[in-house]
């Protein structure tokens, strides 16, 4: 099972313009990923670099056509001028069958000292042939770090709930919203998190839990102990962005999930934004 994460900034290619389809293009030649998670998709943007409004999650839902689409819009705004909206947010695309979808609105609170926007946790539970994964992605908060610190926190809670759901599903009716929709135990957490490797947040997201709840693990030293994070940002140098490499993207997996990572690899190419893409084979 191939598991991709990729911030792809708005689909950023080396030129600086926004391209879907040379996203899709590198995402097929990275790896033929069973399930892929993206941040920063957008629509209806025109004043960001490199946009031209294009719908995006509509687009990579066409790319994709063997692989479910799921769109978590963390900013839902009124168009300028009577335009569309403007989207701005995740996706995660599944080959497997998609049994549930949250949409988690992440913890905003006011820190006028920075700038900030809204942002989202995407949460999908999954029937793989390793069994019912839970595949979460998000992108947390750059400027603030009381907003980030706010949102590590509320996803260590999502893992608490999500697990107490898994142990003790709900009564259900035959049909209908009330139906007892299966969650998964054993879960992934994807993204771009904003944070270094050592960082309290970095800490805190991995803490154990007083009740048993599986604690997350970072997949790197999983695969690569005693080794340095291989950096995921700013790897190569373009126009007005020199290359600077550290890390902020990650993968984690619940504890019971951790003896079936099989490798965890960043991807090292040019493919455009500044972030590479990460790739994990679980078996």
């Amino acid at each position: 099972m191939n598991l991709m994460t990729w911030n792809i900034q708005r689909g950023r290619t080396p030129g600086g313009a926004c391209s879907i389809a040379h996203t899709a293009a590198t995402l097929r030649g990275v790896a033929d990923a069973d399930v892929i998670c993206l941040q920063e998709v957008s629509s209806g943007y025109t004043d960001m670099p490199g946009c031209d409004g294009a719908d995006q999650f509509a687009l990579l839902a066409h790319a994709f056509p063997g692989h479910v689409p799921v769109a978590g819009l963390a900013c839902d705004t009124a168009g300028e001028g009577g335009g569309p909206r403007r989207l701005f947010g995740n996706m995660i695309l599944s080959r497997y069958p998609v049994l549930h979808v949250l949409r988690h609105a992440l913890p905003w609170p006011a820190d006028p000292t920075v700038m900030s926007m809204q942002r989202i946790a995407l949460d999908v539970t999954l029937d793989t042939p390793l069994g019912l994964i839970r595949v979460t992605t998000t992108h947390l908060e750059y400027f603030s770090r009381l907003q980030r610190n706010a949102q590590v926190q509320r996803l260590r809670d999502l893992q608490r709930e999500a697990v107490a759901h898994a142990a003790s599903p709900r009564a259900g009716a035959v049909a209908g919203p009330f139906a007892a929709i299966p969650r998964a135990r054993a879960a992934v957490l994807a993204g771009d998190f904003n944070f270094l490797p050592g960082s309290w947040e970095y800490h805190c997201l991995q803490s154990p839990f007083d009740d048993g709840t599986p604690a997350y693990a970072d997949v790197w030293p999983l695969r690569h102990p005693g080794q340095a994070h291989a950096p995921t940002v700013c790897l190569h140098d373009h126009p007005g962005r020199p290359a600077d490499p550290f890390t902020c993207d990650f993968m984690f997996v619940s504890a019971d999930l951790a003896p079936r990572v099989d490798a965890f690899e960043v991807a090292p190419d040019d493919f455009g934004p500044d972030h590479q893409p990460l790739l994990l084979r679980l078996a």
